[in-house]
């Protein structure tokens, strides 16, 4: 299994529409990755390495496919809407990681 993390700074100036990522952004995912997709997590970024520290991530989504192969198969014909669809929630460049899950 690996995970696809995409991760979004917490930076000064920046905002993230968790509404907006979690009701529309996210469900899109799933329709368009699908049947590779099997599964999906949300974070949202409360503190950093102390709780007063503010969060490294506003936040992370995160998406589940068999392999890396069954992910690029349905990623890369539907990564432009993906990607044009990100200034509608949030106006930060993400970070991705790639991962294989070991437990």
């Amino acid at each position: 299994m690996i995970k696809v993390s995409v991760l979004y700074p917490k930076q000064e100036g920046s905002h993230f529409d968790m509404d907006y990522y979690c009701a529309t952004h996210m469900p899109m995912a799933q329709r368009l990755l699908a049947p590779a997709i099997k599964g999906i997590a949300v974070e949202q970024g409360i503190c950093g390495n102390t709780p007063d520290s503010p969060p490294t991530y506003a936040a992370m989504g995160h998406l589940f496919f068999e392999s890396l192969d069954a992910f690029l198969g349905v990623f890369v014909s539907n990564a432009a809407t993906l990607v044009d669809d990100i200034p509608k929630y949030t106006n930060v460049q993400p970070t991705i990681q790639i991962s294989e899950v070991k437990i």
